[in-house]
């Protein structure tokens, strides 16, 4: 068995805080409400390509999205130090996949100098060629582990990540923490709130 995490509403609890980021971005840019509930889950590069064409533009949204990066407040979702450190002492390799940048992580990195020793591997953004919904970001990180689908659970909270998730053929974890369980169990084989209460053997 191999795990793969999303960070953002799986590892920690921070997509309430993006989600009202990105909504004053669509209301001060485009004039557009709920713009931070349409690009939940997709790289930056991704949104930049499908909304905010304008370089000058991008750059104002870069900033603005840096600025806030550096204020966010990092908190483990509920049972996540121990639910990692009970897969890393049964041997199961895990990996970070994230739609996040370098740049943003590196913000992470000095809230949770911990982090990269609680996971095998942490895939950026960067890795990548597509955004989720598109499954290529899982793929790659069963294979830089060595795993398949069949053997592959994978964690995921928004529902452009459960979509490339259950696109990769791997078993689904959703995490109602960003959406509610209603609408993520469709996408996903078991629910959670947090971790508290997971064990290994429920995989």
């Amino acid at each position: 068995m191999i795990v793969l995490f999303d960070f953002d509403g799986v590892l920690v609890d921070t997509e309430t805080q993006y989600t009202h980021m990105w909504d004053a971005i669509g209301l001060d840019f485009f004039g557009e409400e709920g713009f931070g509930w349409k690009i939940k889950g997709q790289t930056l590069k991704n949104i930049y390509a499908a909304y905010v064409p304008d370089p000058k533009m991008q750059e104002a949204v870069t900033e603005r999205l840096d600025e806030y990066e550096r204020q966010m407040v990092y908190e483990f979702i509920p049972g996540v130090p121990e639910f990692l450190q009970a897969l890393k002492e049964a041997g199961i390799p895990t990996a970070i996949v994230t739609s996040s940048n370098d740049k943003k992580m590196a913000n992470v990195y000095r809230a949770l100098p911990e982090l990269k020793s609680m996971v095998d591997m942490i895939l950026t953004s960067e890795h990548f060629t597509k955004s989720k919904p598109d499954p290529e970001c899982f793929i790659k990180g069963m294979e830089l582990l060595g795993g398949t689908p069949a053997d592959t659970v994978i964690f995921e909270d928004s529902i452009h990540g459960l979509t490339a998730a259950r696109a990769s053929g791997a078993k689904v974890v959703g995490l109602a923490t960003t959406f509610p369980a209603e609408r993520v169990a469709p996408l996903c084989d078991k629910v959670i709130s947090d971790f508290t209460a997971l064990t290994i053997a429920d995989l």
